[in-house]
């Protein structure tokens, strides 16, 4: 894995930001996770999510089991059972057995990720919010105004990582905001800030980019052959993540698309034929009144 060239659109100046900030983001490192879901509870006091429902689910320790209007937050818990090959069972990184083969159960490991809102570069459910509830940052990220929200839904089926929901109370959207108000204030995101292991890191997205590049290189000179990134790709589907990830696994073992995309892109040219069907339609039935004029002048 060599290091990261491509370059990142800026967003924000799309928007019509000008002198902004550098685009901020989050880089989330799954190998340091242990599954503490402090995150998790910082995001819900911080922004007073509601709670969720403390239920037996089946998914390990997972009691929240994916992102959701009242999950910004969700720390997934994936257990396998797999050869160990050549890795050392005992491999441990800043104190951390991230591999989860320690002891006697060597067969047996577990996977941790704290996912949330990607805040895609080309982010379609900005396309498709009618009432400019969902708007870009100057820091580039994706924020949705519940105050001016319609509840209309058209966000949910947008967003390629499923990451949008509405509240069964009164219909209108939810998801993560970077803790907008703490990054305006030059504070970093509470998920970030209450991280123990620094899994969640928050920062200039190039400079992210960058250490994880360092961080996949450092993982496969340890026999760490699996680890690679996710989202940090600007030619992805989706213009790259303003969120990204290091796994240690494909994309879809953690619930992850394996190639996410951008669900308007065909909108342009599908309001281009249904012009040109419009047009033509009106022009037939204009040229069939025409025609009746003239057969009727006839009589």
């Amino acid at each position: 894995m060599g290091r990261i060239t491509g370059e990142l659109h800026d967003v924000a100046g799309d928007a019509g930001h000008r002198d902004h900030p550098p685009r901020m983001g989050f880089f989330t490192d799954t190998s340091v996770c242990i599954g503490c879901k402090a995150c998790e509870v910082a995001c819900k006091e911080w922004n007073m999510v509601p709670e969720d429902g403390l239920t037996f689910t089946g998914m390990s320790y997972d009691n929240t089991q994916g992102l959701g209007a009242d999950t910004w937050r969700h720390v997934a818990f994936i257990e396998q059972r797999r050869p160990i090959g050549e890795q050392d069972p005992g491999l441990e990184y800043d104190g951390v057995d991230v591999l989860g083969l320690a002891g006697e159960r060597a067969d047996l490991r577990w996977l941790m990720a704290s996912d949330v809102c990607k805040h895609c570069t080309h982010a379609a459910c900005l396309d498709v919010c009618p009432t400019g509830s969902l708007f870009r940052t100057e820091f580039g990220t994706v924020v949705v105004q519940e105050d001016i929200c319609n509840g209309c839904g058209y966000c949910v089926p947008a967003c390629p990582y499923g990451v949008i929901d509405q509240r069964e109370e009164d219909g209108r959207v939810w998801k993560c905001t970077l803790c907008y108000d703490r990054i305006s204030d030059g504070q970093e995101p509470a998920c970030a800030k209450a991280c123990p292991t620094d899994s969640i890191q928050y920062g200039p997205l190039d400079e992210l980019r960058e250490r994880a590049a360092e961080r996949v290189e450092q993982l496969h000179d340890a026999g760490v052959a699996d680890a690679r990134l996710y989202g940090h790709d600007p030619d992805d589907g989706v213009g790259g993540d303003g969120a990204f990830f290091l796994l240690l696994d494909e994309p879809e073992t953690y619930g992850l698309p394996p190639d996410p995309f951008v669900t308007t892109r065909d909108l342009p040219s599908m309001w281009r034929h249904g012009a040109v069907a419009a047009l033509t339609l009106v022009g037939g039935i204009a040229a069939a009144f025409a025609v009746g004029d003239r057969i009727g002048g006839r009589r």
